[in-house]
């Protein structure tokens, strides 16, 4: 067991009086003032009987009362289960009751959506506000935490359409961040902007760096383009998390002007970016650090250096510091420059996921993680990365999985096969088109289809397209055949109603 102080009481008690979180209004919150908070909020949860070792789930977008949550939950040492807002109510349940979630806490304008993912259950459901109206109870509040205790799950669909929820320790959070800084290197002026949403862990990670580093975070409710702009230009921010979408639509909306030169990190997630962004990004000055991560490594596990930024483009880096990358093919690792899966191993890399013991075995070997991604190794050590996961479609940073909503097409009735693929889409990047065998021309339509599925999958996930066929690619064993369906694509094989 090795243990470390609190976080938030260490940072708290070693520099009260520094901002922790600046909101869109510029009201500015210290690290007391948050230990405050948290401590209050966690005591009011503790009178609603929310006690240690418990799997609350937590659904909110990106607000302080969120921040507040996330350290309560901290103090009373609960597990917490972070639910994506933008999932529907049956999505949500299934994650709540995998879990083995006793509790749901939500953001107030999100009740309707609790009613709908429990309808019916005796299980203990509060909004913010109604935490906030309780006398608050003392309760033994931790001074340590365990680093190989569970802080977090969130969920990460899986090849077979199930998601897994993926268990993140405090030891995995707290190795994620120091990796990050010894990368990236600690400024005293350092100022993170936080547009992506806190229940991904690319968001969450900014909240874990905020209270090790001692850094304010400039927390935004979601994406706004004008209020992004506004700060990256006039509040001295240092250090933002994008994606692929959100950074172009930044470097179009910003013409012929430039950052300042305080912005010294754009880090770049959420799947391989097109090259044609990346050099504007270098014309322009703006600095792209390229990563690579994942649920299952608690954020980046490697990423570009501040040297490499510029000369490198296309590459995700080096893997950092206390990590370990290797590229396996045909179950030995590869020779420089060829292709194969990337396997990852470090202390950021998770120890599993929940009740998965058959996903376990086979994504996890003597503690290397196989991502199930493709990529390759240049002589100099650079990831260069070619394909999330094979059949993965990254669709504006969120991951959509194609067995998930075959899955759901397959459960309607007069559809007797589906297939999915991810197409170029300039918008988000990718976009999923299905592929629909019926037995009821008349009735399944594209938009029966998709009134059907908007009841079972977050709008991401739709289909922006339907091709009707009378059969599918499969091979000898039954396995589908996505590349033949990548060429019906570019043939335009789809069926006019």
């Amino acid at each position: 067991m090795t243990v470390i102080p609190h976080w938030l009481e260490k940072r708290a008690f070693l520099t009260p009086h520094r901002t922790a979180i600046q909101l869109i209004d510029r009201t500015k919150i210290t690290f007391q003032q948050l230990r405050e908070d948290a401590i209050c909020f966690a005591s009011q949860l503790y009178r609603l009987g929310i006690r240690k070792g418990e799997h609350i789930s937590l659904l909110s977008k990106n607000s302080y009362e969120m921040v507040v949550a996330i350290h309560a939950l901290s103090y009373l040492q609960a597990k917490v289960i972070l639910l994506n807002t933008r999932l529907t109510p049956s999505e949500l349940r299934f994650q709540y009751e995998d879990s083995e979630s006793t509790s749901i806490i939500y953001q107030d304008k999100l009740a309707e959506k609790v009613k709908e993912i429990l309808p019916l259950t005796k299980d203990k459901y509060f909004s913010f506000g109604t935490v906030r109206k309780q006398t608050p109870e003392n309760f033994e509040l931790p001074i340590e935490m365990d680093l190989d205790d569970v802080f977090t799950i969130m969920y990460t669909s899986g090849t077979t359409g199930f998601p897994k929820g993926v268990q993140q320790t405090y030891g995995n959070h707290f190795w994620s961040a120091t990796s990050s800084a010894l990368n990236l290197g600690l400024h005293e002026e350092d100022r993170w902007l936080a547009a992506l949403p806190l229940f991904h862990v690319s968001g969450l990670s900014i909240l874990v760096k905020s209270v090790i580093y001692g850094m304010p975070v400039h927390l935004h409710t979601g994406f706004s383009l004008e209020d992004v702009q506004r700060e990256l230009m006039n509040e001295g921010i240092t250090i933002m998390s994008v994606v692929s979408v959100t950074l172009e639509s930044l470097v179009r909306d910003l013409g012929n002007e430039r950052y300042p030169s305080s912005l010294r990190c754009m880090l770049l997630g959420g799947g391989p970016a097109p090259q044609s962004l990346l050099e504007a990004c270098k014309e322009k000055g703006i600095p792209v650090f390229q990563s690579y991560g994942m649920t299952e490594t608690s954020s980046q596990i490697v990423t570009l250096s501040a040297e490499d930024a510029l000369t490198k483009l296309g590459s995700a880096g080096k893997a950092l510091f206390p990590a370990q990358l290797k590229i396996i093919k045909d179950k030995k690792q590869a020779n420089v420059d060829e292709v194969g899966e990337i396997v990852v191993k470090g202390p950021m890399v998770t120890k599993g996921y929940y009740k998965r013991p058959d996903a376990n075995a086979s994504t996890f070997e003597d503690g290397w993680l196989h991502t199930g991604d493709l990529g390759y190794v240049d002589r100099d050590g650079y990831l260069y990365v070619l394909d999330r996961r094979k059949d993965l479609i990254i669709s504006g940073g969120e991951n959509v999985y194609p067995a998930e909503i075959e899955s759901a097409l397959k459960g309607m009735e007069g559809v007797l096969d589906a297939g999915v693929v991810g197409v170029k889409d300039e918008r988000w990047g990718q976009a999923p088109v299905a592929f629909i065998v019926t037995n009821d021309k008349a009735r399944v339509t594209e938009v029966f289809l998709q009134e059907y599925l908007t009841k079972h999958l977050a709008r991401y996930k739709l289909p922006k397209a339907y091709y009707f066929v009378d059969s599918l690619p499969r091979n000898a064993a039954k396995k589908l055949l996505r590349r033949t369906l990548m060429d019906w694509v570019e043939k335009g094989n789809r069926r006019e109603d």
